[in-house]
């Protein structure tokens, strides 16, 4: 999966943008944790459109991490993944209950 990086303020805006035609979805990743490595392999493993796909590394930009937090009104977690529809989280998960299925059945 070739992930979309996100690493400024104006990416997140983009992305809300975008969620309004195709969800877009946002994993959030401690390059520190074990935990958060495995979720990313097995999200990898699993495909998904690179498109909607965007990969945060929380650790170099914890600003960013904490805007998205602040946003969409979710706490923090890492790892953790967000679907983004029509501007708004419609689907959460954090630590090993992520998983590519529930992730697109928010589609």
């Amino acid at each position: 999966m070739n992930w979309k990086h996100l690493h400024a303020s104006g990416q997140l805006e983009e992305l809300i943008k975008l969620s309004h035609t195709q969800p877009q979805v946002i994993f959030k990743h401690s390059t520190r944790c074990s935990i958060s490595s495995v979720v990313k392999n097995r999200l990898e493993k699993s495909g998904g459109n690179p498109e909607q796909f965007h990969y945060l590394d929380l650790i170099a930009h914890r600003p960013l991490s904490n805007a998205i937090a602040e946003t969409f009104g979710v706490v923090h977690e890492s790892p953790q993944v967000l679907v983004i529809k029509n501007g708004k989280c419609v689907f959460h998960e954090s630590h090993m209950s992520i998983h590519m299925e529930e992730i697109t059945d928010h589609f």
